[in-house]
């Protein structure tokens, strides 16, 4: 057997990859019995299937690579898809307009004029998404597979929007920071619900996105039902109940989808939302009608950890995949808040990209330890101010467009690399336990039989370890504020 260790460093900004070979020695000549740390693995006990790690290409982001040369746009697209690069197998983007749009826009101007969708068009698509996400299509090495969400239905099909009650911690500072409401008229911003009379016709307008998607040859295998189901966010949005999207799965959308010959193709994912009440709203659609129906659960990370919540979904429902959807830091790059400049914050950049890359490499772990199969990134690039977007403020994201067309990897883009570079898709999670509450573990055994683990140590005091595994020993180091990834083969 043969292992190497790749560890990331970080300093003012910039990540230093290390890479070297580790021995690997027979436990039984070792010349003390091996008690303290000790990180096990045992790869003949295994659990769920990984089937990859990807990012999403909204308008926001397929705008940002259209306005560089084609040769850095190109080499943006390979560190993200190539298999030299971070190797993402998954793309999500957005049906109709989302936040990250340049403007408000739907596929039918006049839904109430053109209950037929007979001027249904994905022009707008065509002049951004679907042109950034063909070239990464070209540029991966492997196929692809995309996700698709709605954020809103068209306004006219909506009620007025509720007062919200949004958690400024979960949805960013502008949740809370918005321009006065009207709770009069519906639109797309801002909540609102679907009336159920249009159910039949978002169906249908649903069905014709994915084939009109199909149409352009954009492989299209996910959709998930509603974005952030309970969020009425200043942004499109739109708040369904559990029993609400029930029942528009049951009688509206599988039908609609089974009759253009769909399902077998295209599978269904609920929720798409934060994981505290993946739980409730999980147990609440799913039923003994609706079962065959749902392929997944699709989850967000704003509202913590909730690890627990994923295992006990996972065991409620084995056979759906768990798949994370979303997660980016709620701040412009760099910056501890989109009004960090009001409040004189000076926490410095490098600190907080540090901090975001940490936060990814947590919940990645933990999501993976609690059964999740797939893990999809928000915008894979943004600009300086976590924009552009149609509304104020600004996210994060790992790559980092300079306002004169070239780009900045974060330390985020080299954190998920550890996992998407060495975990292939087709790896299962295998048993690992660990010693100690520093070190954050996850190992996987590859299609091929080697054995990856990933270790990220987020204090700041460098530890060292032993792993143990079928009566070998290789000993690691974990230093201070670095992730590892171990390959073993």
């Amino acid at each position: 057997m043969k292992a190497k260790q790749i560890t990331t460093y970080s300093a003012n900004g910039k990540t230093y990859p290390d890479t070297y070979e580790i021995p690997v020695t027979l436990e039984e000549d070792e010349l003390f019995h091996l008690e303290s740390g000790v990180l096990n693995i045992y790869p003949d006990i295994t659990y769920q299937k990984i089937e990859g790690f990807g990012g999403s290409i909204t308008e926001s982001v397929a705008y940002l690579l259209q306005k560089m040369d084609e040769e850095t746009s190109d080499t943006l697209l390979k560190d993200c898809f190539s298999t030299e690069g971070n190797r993402l197998k998954f793309l999500r983007m957005h049906m109709d307009s989302c936040d990250y749009s340049l403007e408000q826009y739907t596929a039918v101007a006049d839904p109430i004029a053109d209950p037929n969708l007979e001027t249904f068009t994905i022009e707008r698509d065509k002049k951004y998404a679907i042109p950034a996400i063909k070239r990464a299509m070209e540029i991966s090495q492997e196929p692809l597979s995309i996700m698709v969400s709605p954020w809103s239905p068209p306004a006219a099909w909506k009620t007025p929007p509720a007062k919200p009650k949004n958690d400024a911690s979960v949805y960013g500072d502008s949740a809370n920071n918005i321009p006065k409401i009207d709770y009069e008229t519906p639109q797309r911003c801002n909540g609102g619900s679907l009336k159920r009379e249009y159910y039949p016709s978002w169906a249908a307008y649903l069905v014709k996105y994915v084939q009109a998607y199909m149409a352009e040859g954009l492989p299209v295998t996910m959709l998930s039902i509603q974005n952030e189901t309970v969020a009425a966010t200043p942004w499109d949005s739109c708040v369904w109940t559990a029993e609400e999207q029930k029942t528009f799965l049951r009688d509206h959308l599988y039908p609609a989808m089974e009759a253009a010959s769909l399902v077998d193709q295209v599978k269904i994912f609920i929720w798409d939302h934060n994981k505290e009440r993946v739980v409730d709203y999980s147990r609440e659609i799913i039923d003994e009608v609706t079962d065959k129906m749902i392929d997944g659960i699709a989850f967000h990370w704003y509202s913590g950890d909730h690890f627990d919540a994923l295992k006990i979904a996972g065991d409620l429902f084995p056979g759906k995949t768990l798949l994370s959807s979303e997660c980016c830091s709620l701040h412009p790059p760099g910056q501890t808040s989109m009004f960090a400049h009001l409040h004189e914050d000076k926490t410095a950049p490098e600190t907080v990209e540090y901090n975001d890359a940490a936060a990814y490499a947590h919940d990645i772990i933990g999501n993976l330890n609690a059964g999740m199969n797939r893990w999809i990134d928000w915008n894979i690039c943004l600009d300086k101010n976590g924009g552009p977007r149609h509304v104020s403020g600004g996210f994060s994201s790992p790559i980092v467009v300079n306002d004169d067309g070239t780009y900045r990897k974060t330390i985020t883009f080299d954190y998920i690399g550890h996992f998407s570079k060495y975990i292939l898709p087709g790896a299962v999670r295998i048993a690992s336990t660990r010693c100690d509450d520093i070190t954050e573990m996850i190992a996987a055994k590859n299609p091929d039989g080697s054995i990856v683990a990933v270790f990220l140590n987020k204090t700041a005091k460098d530890q060292a370890y032993a792993i143990r595994m079928e009566g070998k020993i290789i000993r690691v180091k974990a230093p201070a504020k670095t992730i590892s990834t171990v390959v073993m083969s």
